[in-house]
Order: structure tokens, then sequence, then C-alpha cells
């Protein structure tokens, strides 16, 4: 992992710095974000929906994003009609000349390798913005889009650094609006200004007017932020925990149980990530039963608006939850009102319980019988450095339960 990430971010830099450039320019004329993929891919296009849309950073605006698989009757509909060209299709009935595409993909065996292919020749050919990320031999049109490959063929290590890729971009896109100058085509009286960010990137001056100088500044500030996930996934944990972990799980799966997934925000994507992992894995593994209980935004809305929101994942545990089954529950914090309740109502229930949390661990550390804790308190790196965690897991349960 380690030599992925440093080699990729070190030899990307100076086009993610331009890159964010580009973005910027596109958002300061009202452009928007897309994003979409397939498979566990279509859970990075959610995660990219939510930091661009809800800033975890303080001061910072919200940029227009949404993801195409978040209207799953619309994808599946278009599925059976249109097959390759669904996600170009439902592009074009959204996208606008100033808008961003992005578009993933984890392996070259991965289905939607084509309709992203497809969906982002179209955005280029329209005039969007189109941004292409992709592993080892899943080939994409470089006349058409923007492409940034990953060179491994380990699907995991691929959607770990297009994690560390999008959430970068979404950091340093926000540079720009305090750096007027570099937006010649800025309308007047446009919005996204975020307020200061000195705070955050003292290297750069509120003056600064120079484009090599900032953009210098910014390939600098990616390899660092690539380094500091590095060095955060490398922090001891004692040896063996995960593995104990996996020990736990696999002896509920083999006891008929199944695994329930829950978090909040950007949490709640890396838990449906987690799920796709489990039932829809790559082919090399067996799936196993897990059920994301952040996807069905009916239950979701109607537990929040009758009895609160710090309900909904406790009252899907209720309605799913057995002795032999597992609960996972992943936050940033630790702290989440709604993931503790879920815990605890698990663990009223026998289901064995599994967190992963940063900023020390918080409350949920304590309450799960199984914690998995990032030794961290920056909101972006906590996730990245978690996604190599159940990815690790997964991979351990593989060993464990495969048919």
């Amino acid at each position: 992992r380690a030599r992925v990430v440093s080699a990729f971010f070190e030899a990307e830099a100076g086009r993610l710095a331009e890159l964010c450039h580009a973005m910027a320019r596109r958002f300061i004329r009202g452009g928007r974000l897309i994003a979409f993929g397939a498979g566990p891919a279509a859970t990075d296009a959610q995660h990219v929906s939510v930091e661009f849309v809800h800033p975890v950073i303080v001061g910072k605006r919200a940029l227009p994003a949404l993801a195409l698989s978040n209207d799953g009757p619309v994808s599946l509909g278009l599925v059976l009609t249109e097959g390759a060209d669904f996600l170009t299709r439902q592009l074009s009935t959204l996208a606008r000349p100033e808008d961003i595409a992005l578009g993933m993909v984890h392996r070259p065996t991965d289905g939607g390798l084509e309709p992203v292919r497809r969906a982002l020749r179209w955005s280029g050919e329209a005039e969007l913005l189109a941004i292409g990320l992709t592993s080892a031999g899943a080939d994409i049109d470089e006349h058409s889009c923007e492409v940034f490959s990953v060179a491994s063929d380990d699907p995991f290590v691929v959607q770990e650094v297009h994690e560390t890729l999008y959430h970068v971009l979404w950091e340093l896109v926000h540079v720009f609006f305090e750096h007027k100058g570099l937006l010649e085509d800025r309308p007047e009286a446009a919005g996204h200004d975020s307020g200061h960010s000195s705070f955050l990137y003292p290297f750069l001056s509120a003056k600064e007017t120079g484009l090599d100088a900032v953009l210098s500044d910014i390939s600098r500030s990616i390899v660092a932020k690539a380094a500091d996930v590095t060095e955060m996934r490398g922090a001891p944990e004692r040896p063996g925990s995960l593995g104990e972990t996996a020990l736990a799980i696999a002896e509920r799966v083999y006891g008929g149980g199944k695994i329930l997934c829950f978090g909040n925000g950007g949490s709640a994507t890396d838990a449906q990530d987690f799920v796709v992992d489990l039932v829809a894995p790559p082919p090399w593994m067996s799936p196993v039963s897990a059920l994301s209980l952040t996807n069905d935004t009916a239950v979701i809305s109607a537990v929040g608006n009758d009895v609160g929101f710090d309900n909904v994942f406790a009252r899907q545990i209720i309605a799913h939850g057995g002795p032999n089954d597992v609960a996972v529950a992943i936050s940033t914090s630790g702290g989440s009102r709604n993931v503790l309740a879920a815990v605890t109502e698990a663990r009223k229930r026998g289901l064995l319980t599994v967190g992963f949390a940063g900023y020390g661990g918080g409350r949920m550390a304590e309450l799960c019988d199984r914690a998995h804790v990032v030794a961290g308190d920056y909101i972006p790196r906590i996730q990245e450095a978690q996604a190599s965690q159940y990815h690790v897991l997964r991979l351990l349960l593989a060993q464990l339960v495969n048919k």
C-alpha cells in the first residue's frame, strides 16, 4: 500500500494541482460535480457527493455535487433498457456544459468499466470537464478525459488511492476561492467564497496571484497529505487485532449470521462499501451475507421523522438483528448518538459488535466487543485509514469463509 500510494501521488501531484484549478474554474461559473461508478465504485461516487456538499471544515462553502448511484430505481431501470449506456443516459439528462464528470472503476474486470468508459466519452464530447479514476489494465480513452490510473491490480488498494485522491481534490479546490486573481473567468458576484483558509494552508498568501507558485505549493501539499495517511495506516494497532475480529465474525457467519453495517455521512458510504465488498466481492472471494442500514431512505426518513434521528439505525437493528449476527459501526468521532444507540441495541440482542473509529475511539470503542481505532483527528485521513482496516478485515474473512 505505502509504495503504491507514494508512487502515485508523487507522480501525479502536479496534474492534480492543475485539476483543482480547473475544477475551481468550473465551480465558480456555476458548474456541478457529477460522480458515478458501478459496484464498489458507486459507493465512492456517494462519498464524493457528501464531501463536496457537506464540508467538514468550518468556514468551507458547500459545493454542488451529486452521485448518479444515489437514485437506485433510475439506475436499475436504465440498466434494463439501456445496458452499458445506462450511465450515459442518466448523465445526459442532468449534465450541463460547465459541469464536472467524475467516473471511477476499481479493476479491469469490473462490469462497470464499459458504462463508465462510455459516460466519460460522452462527457468529453459534451464539453464537461471529464475525469476518470481507474486501475492498471482498466483503459479509458485519455483523449476524452483526464485519466488517473493506479498501478495496482488489487481493487482494495485502488479504492483507497481513489479515496485519498477525491478527498485531496475537495480539500484543495477551495484554495483557489481564496485566490480570486487566479480565477480570471470568475463572474461578477460569483458564489462559493469559502472564508479564510490560511490556518489550513499557511504557505499560501491571501494576496498570491502567481498561478505557478500556488500550483507548486498545492503539489507539495498533495504529497504531504498522502504521506500523512500512509503514516496513519502504519500506526501500531495491537498485533493480531484484526485477525481476532475476523475469527469472531467468521464464527457468527458459520452459525448462519449476517453482518449489519452503518454510519453517518462519509462513514455511511464506507459502511456501504464494506457491504458491497462482502456481498459482491472480487471473484476469488465467496460472498458473505451483509446488509447496509444506511440505504433505505424511506425507513430512515420515517424513523427520523416519527421517533428521532437517534433511532434510525437502532430501529433497524431491532427489525433485522439476530443473536448470530454482527453489527459493524463506522464513525470518525466514535460519538455519534445514532451509532451509539444502535451498538447498545445490538449488544442487548446478543449481536457481536465491531467498531471502527477515530479521535481515540470515543464512547463507541468502550461499547463495542471489538474496536479498531485510528489515531487521528482529521476526518478525511481517518476515513482513508479506516478503508484499509475494513479491506484487510475482508481479506482475512475470505481466508476463513471462502467455499
